[in-house]
């Protein structure tokens, strides 16, 4: 048996739990890392007791800075949780009576473990999400610069995995930047619906003490408190919509990773990895590997499964409070610190990444990339596009029999073919003109990447000013 003069829901009960409960009941280590965002939550709640007569000015200052010298000892190493504390808030508020006596244990008055848990995760998170993003915003730069890099170099592009027309390599890299800009913007919108505190929610019904709940959510960088008790403690769907985004950032991560797995292979050779982001074999020793993509592409299961593992947790649970909601934190803070592992080093990746352009450049024209430029033209001069297709068909098809690229094709062969094909249609078989002609809004023409990345290097600015201006708790 433990012992349980140090729980905080011991009262009651004759014995302290068995070993085998405290080994299931007790949290992870990894838990006690919300500490500081518990310890901010506890000074709010602090100021509240004050406000509610239960205690004096002069003990709610020195409750604050005992708090405070907590905080201060636990971020440098020198303090840390006990086996017999069950959870962070036990922790916190036995280092809190072992220094301050009984007036260590007045904080407790008015709240619950149930709405500190809430509260603890979701400044966490809110916290969190902002370095995530400020960790994706140098991978957008490192994208965008090498995208600048690139808006005349002629690539081919892929549909199912096969060559379809040229492009710019820019506008490619592009392609990665819009998925992450709306990952961001998804942040953004999660961030308003979660900006709302637990605290005064007690254990379910709220709290007959704290009765300014919307000061406490002021203090802690909240927009307000939240509107139901139930709800404050019994939801996470504002955790499960968080590991959604990164699930669905770490998608995105993974789909450049693939490709960078296949730009960097002997096959495609469309780039070099630097040697400091790449690793080799320990038996074959020509081999140069992309690990930062492939290690990057692995873990998006992870991130996955975390979405997956809480939205199962969470479905037909009653409300309010149920011990099963205490999973959040697992999933949540493997995916952050996931996250702000593989991050800096795809972003390192991309931005020592070389493009051999003159290797882009011949193999765009290859499989026949330009043939829609033939249906195109015809259909430009009036010829029905089902016809232009199967006129463009007929004329690739001839290619393939004589090994003729075609532009290759001369003009009597052009005619044979079809009537409709004379020696004009050279005009548009360059990779130059084929790229030219997408000049609307969101084509592969070089000035059309060039303003939107201009564009986007502004909605970029915009991102970093809103992740800078969060006045939340910082850890």
């Amino acid at each position: 048996m433990s012992d349980k003069a140090d729980l905080l829901w011991g009262g009651r009960f004759k014995s302290g739990p068995s070993e085998a409960l405290t080994k299931l009941s007790r949290s992870p280590e990894y838990y006690f890392d919300l500490a500081p965002y518990d310890i901010a939550g506890s000074k709010a709640h602090a100021h509240e007791l004050e406000r509610a007569g239960l205690l004096l000015q002069s003990e709610t200052e020195k409750m604050v800075e005992t708090l405070e010298q907590i905080d201060l000892e636990y971020r440098a190493g020198t303090l840390k949780a006990k086996w017999g504390d069950e959870d962070v808030h036990t922790f916190i508020e036995r280092e809190l009576t072992e220094r301050l006596g009984d007036l260590g244990g007045k904080l407790r008055a008015g709240r619950s473990r149930n709405d500190q848990t809430a509260n603890d995760l979701k400044l966490y998170l809110r916290d969190q999400s902002r370095k995530v993003l400020a960790q994706l915003l140098l991978l957008q730069d490192a994208l965008v610069q090498q995208a600048a890099k690139h808006t005349e170099t002629i690539a081919p592009g892929f549909t199912h995995l096969q060559q379809a027309q040229p492009i710019v390599f820019g506008h490619q890299l592009m392609a990665h930047v819009q998925a992450f800009a709306r990952d961001i913007s998804r942040l953004q919108d999660w961030d308003e619906r979660t900006a709302y505190c637990p605290l005064g929610a007690a254990a379910m019904a709220g709290s007959a003490i704290a009765l300014h709940p919307e000061l406490s959510a002021k203090e802690l960088g909240y927009t307000a408190p939240c509107e139901n008790s139930i709800d404050a403690v019994a939801s996470r769907d504002h955790v499960a919509e968080f590991l959604f985004v990164t699930g669905m950032l770490s998608v995105h991560l993974s789909r450049l990773c693939e490709e960078v797995c296949l730009w960097a292979s002997r096959q495609f050779r469309w780039v070099n990895i630097h040697d400091s982001y790449s690793t080799g074999s320990s038996i074959m020793p020509q081999k140069k590997n992309p690990d930062i993509a492939e290690l990057t592409r692995g873990r998006s299961g992870r991130l996955i499964g975390n979405l997956m593992g809480l939205m199962t947790t969470l479905k037909a649970m009653p409300l309010s409070y149920n011990r099963d909601l205490s999973e959040d934190k697992r999933h949540a803070i493997d995916s952050v610190e996931t996250l702000l592992t593989i991050l800096p080093a795809m972003s390192g990746m991309i931005a020592t990444m070389e493009v051999n352009v003159d290797e882009l450049r011949s193999q765009a024209p290859e499989g026949f990339t330009l043939a829609t430029e033939v249906a195109d033209w015809l259909a430009k001069s009036g010829v029905p596009f089902k016809v232009a297709h199967e006129i463009t068909g007929n004329l690739v098809k001839y290619c393939e029999e004589k090994n003729l690229q075609l532009w290759e094709v001369d003009d009597q062969e052009l005619i044979r073919i079809d009537e409709r094909l004379n020696g004009d249609v050279k005009s548009v078989l360059t990779l130059e003109a084929a790229i030219k002609l997408r000049s609307a809004t969101g084509g592969t023409a070089p000035e059309q990447v060039q303003k939107q990345i201009q564009n986007m290097k502004v909605v970029i600015e915009s991102q970093k000013n809103w992740c800078e201006a969060y006045a939340g708790l910082r850890v």
